[in-house]
């Protein structure tokens, strides 16, 4: 559940509203396989995205690589699509694609500042699982 989590967490701070809620524990998300996979993929984009504008390092892309490398690999062409929106600065998760700019103004904040979060986010749950 923690590898689930780590893509859900980052990814909704920019789009909360792209989670169903579990029906027997209210307040946890979940995706189903598929969806975490292009989850996945769409938030590794996303931080290259990211990187590419200066928000972030290089440590959260790497982190980010080897959370992927712990799920169970989905259909490459949806995840390669998902991964080239995240990279075009859009957030991808099921149904729901909002550009991150759009993701940040909703939340109150900046791409910049989601960029760190999603970064912080992604690396403390990698830290965890290394050091767990």
């Amino acid at each position: 559940m923690i590898r689930k989590f780590a893509f859900a967490a980052a990814l909704g701070l920019a789009a909360p509203a792209a989670f169903a809620q579990t029906a027997d524990a209210p307040g946890e998300t979940t995706l189903d396989a598929a969806a975490t996979y292009e989850a996945a993929r769409n938030q590794l984009g996303i931080l290259q995205f990211c990187q590419t504008q200066g928000h972030t390092g290089a440590e959260a892309v790497e982190a980010q690589t080897q959370l992927l490398a712990m799920i169970p690999a989905g259909d490459e062409t949806a995840g390669a699509s998902a991964e080239q929106a995240g990279a075009e600065g859009t957030v991808s998760v099921g149904d729901t694609q909002i550009t991150l700019a759009e993701a940040a103004e909703a939340q109150g904040t900046s791409v910049e500042a989601t960029c760190q979060q999603i970064e912080a986010a992604v690396n403390q749950v990698a830290g965890s699982l290394q050091a767990g």
